[in-house]
């Protein structure tokens, strides 16, 4: 394939779905690829969310009505991310870097599944964050440092993990798969 050609979308069968759900998961730096293009996705949609929620409450200061934004963001998330995995189980940036959600048997994930995974998936940021606050750290370099000394230590105990799911994935019993037609060897 040349450095031009666009890749294909992977259209697998549901025998190689199955095949691939039973294996490995999609390699560390195509899932962290798609993570940080997916931040990048995710900012537009919490800044049109925020506009939204701002004009239809008149919010004129940001610490007005800011328990109410926080709660539409979070929602508007959960509602992105349990969309996307029922729906095809892959968001935008999964299906630019061509990687794809399925349960453990292959087919697609149950809403219960997607919520769940949904809030598992703040571990990546959650415990940083907590401890943050309890070390009292008030300064932005403190807690994104903390906050990236985290993910990468959430990221790497993966390879220790049956299979090399994300441990939120092994505890839904969801699987993230390479979906390209082709897999390199």
């Amino acid at each position: 394939m040349s450095v031009f050609s666009i890749p294909s979308q992977g259209g697998l069968s549901s025998a190689q779905l199955t095949a691939r759900a039973q294996g490995p998961a999609a390699p560390l730096a195509r899932r962290m690829a798609a993570f940080t293009y997916e931040g990048v996705l995710l900012f537009g949609l919490v800044m049109a969310v925020g506009a939204l929620y701002s004009i239809a409450v008149g919010q004129r200061h940001g610490l007005q009505g800011r328990e109410g934004m926080m709660a539409a963001q979070f929602v508007s998330l959960a509602a992105y991310f349990m969309w996307f995995w029922t729906h095809g189980g892959q968001t935008l940036a999964m299906r630019t870097w061509q990687i794809r959600l399925l349960n453990a048997s292959g087919g697609p994930i149950s809403l219960w599944q997607a919520l769940t995974r949904f809030l598992l998936c703040w571990l990546w940021f959650m415990p940083a964050w907590l401890a943050g606050w309890l070390a009292g750290w008030h300064q932005s370099k403190y807690l994104l440092g903390g906050m990236l000394v985290w993910a990468l230590f959430y990221a790497s105990i993966s390879r220790l993990l049956p299979r090399q799911q994300f441990l939120h994935d092994l505890v839904c019993g969801t699987r993230v798969i390479d979906h390209r037609d082709q897999l390199p060897t």
